[in-house]
């Protein structure tokens, strides 16, 4: 009896110290991102310092933003981090996102071979896609629906400009993110649209550099929203808000500004800015 007893013990406290990893490892969200927070090197950063605080592991799916957003939609994420404000917007609309908040900042650049062919460089986005199209210059775009994409295609009509036209022949389109994108590039020696966080931790650079930067048209805002509990009731809300409230922290906020590759910060917070003016 006393055997049995014991050996009823050991078995429930086996089974009580097979249960605590299984339950720590359910401490977690997932975070539908751009692969550009990603890429960039920001999330290795920032999540460790998340994690330490708060015991939450947080599962990131980089996508392009519209895949980003389609997958919140379908209820695989609880918290979606991304950037094309226009398509947000419309995912808060439609209700399937709660309490956007403007997080940090940083720009898009051109790229493109050192010789510059098309005769770019300078601070006028537009006039040089006129000039890479009018010299069909090879050109590389992600063509994949992100955020990246989505303001490059908005620059081509803000130059009365189809790229869609060139497609196959100098405007190439990789259906990948940006990493990918820029290896296109510098193989082909072409010109590209690239958030600066991922040209700074890109490391395949050729003779590629930089050649159209500083245009205001070329502001890149980041926004993070909870994926609505409403729609998706298996969400973890509380844990999700808990990661959204960090990142618009003072502490989380720092963490941002901290991320720096060879000196040059990468982001920059503006939601604390923001929250003041309102």
């Amino acid at each position: 009896m006393v055997k049995n007893i014991a050996h009823a013990a050991a078995a429930m406290a086996l089974t009580g110290m097979l249960a605590m990893p299984a339950m720590a490892q359910d401490k977690f969200i997932v975070v539908a991102s751009t692969t550009s927070t990603q890429d960039s090197g920001l999330f290795g950063h920032i999540l460790p310092i998340f994690k330490a605080k708060t015991g939450i592991d947080v599962r990131v799916v980089a996508q392009g933003t519209g895949q980003a957003l389609a997958t919140a939609k379908k209820g695989d994420a609880d918290v979606v981090f991304v950037h094309d404000k226009v398509a947000e917007a419309k995912f808060v609309e439609e209700g399937f996102g709660l309490d956007r908040r403007e997080v940090m900042y940083n720009d898009f650049v051109i790229v493109g071979p050192k010789a510059d062919p098309a005769k770019t460089a300078g601070k006028d986005a537009i006039a040089a896609l006129k000039k890479i199209e009018a010299g069909k210059q090879p050109f590389a775009s992600r063509g994949d629906k992100s955020g990246t994409h989505a303001a490059e295609l908005r620059y081509w009509k803000a130059a009365d400009i189809d790229p869609q036209t060139g497609k196959g022949g100098w405007y190439r389109e990789t259906g990948s993110g940006m990493g990918p994108t820029l290896n296109t590039a510098s193989a082909m020696s072409a010109y590209a649209f690239t958030d600066r966080g991922t040209w700074l931790s890109f490391k395949n650079r050729g003779e590629l550099v930089i050649l159209v930067e500083g245009d205001t048209k070329l502001f890149n805002q980041y926004g993070v929203m909870l994926v609505n509990p409403a729609k998706h009731p298996h969400v973890k809300k509380e844990m999700g808000q808990q990661f959204i409230d960090w990142l618009t922290s003072a502490e989380g906020q720092a963490a941002i500004a901290a991320y720096k590759i060879e000196g040059q910060q990468l982001f920059f917070p503006n939601y604390v800015a923001l929250r003041k003016a309102a």
